[in-house]
């Protein structure tokens, strides 16, 4: 698993749009060879190859708050920060980067569960769905 904050450049990773935030995080997200894949073959199926997934967080839910995962296809806003992993583009906002700092996403395939799941060691309390979450 490689970490790729936005601002740099390079094979491993490449901040995209003018309008992406230039300085890496301190403390990033990592996103697993596995969740790279399983992303690139949804966006493939979706039939745009060349969007991107965008991470992050909302208040509500049984916990406190709930992860979100979406296709983006406008590309980064500004104070965004892009991840770039095996050719598939993630942003994340500041507000929910502050919720994810740190973080792992992961692929998961068992006979109960398909598709991504964090593993964030920021978590204090899980709901018994799994869907939600709260902090310290």
């Amino acid at each position: 698993m490689t970490e790729v904050p936005a601002g740099e450049t390079g094979e491993a990773g490449e901040a995209l749009g003018a309008t992406a935030r230039k300085e890496p995080p301190k403390k990033g997200i990592v996103i697993s060879d596995g969740a790279a894949e399983f992303a690139k073959k949804r966006l493939e199926k979706r039939g745009t190859p060349n969007a991107s997934i965008r991470l992050g967080v909302k208040g509500g839910s049984c916990s406190g708050y709930s992860y979100v995962i979406q296709y983006e296809d406008k590309g980064p806003r500004e104070r965004d920060y892009v991840y770039e992993k095996n050719g598939v583009r993630f942003i994340v906002d500041k507000k929910s980067f502050l919720f994810l700092a740190g973080s792992t996403l992961e692929y998961e395939n068992t006979l109960m569960f398909q598709g991504f799941k964090f593993v964030n060691p920021q978590e204090t309390q899980k709901c018994g769905c799994g869907h939600s979450f709260n902090v310290r």
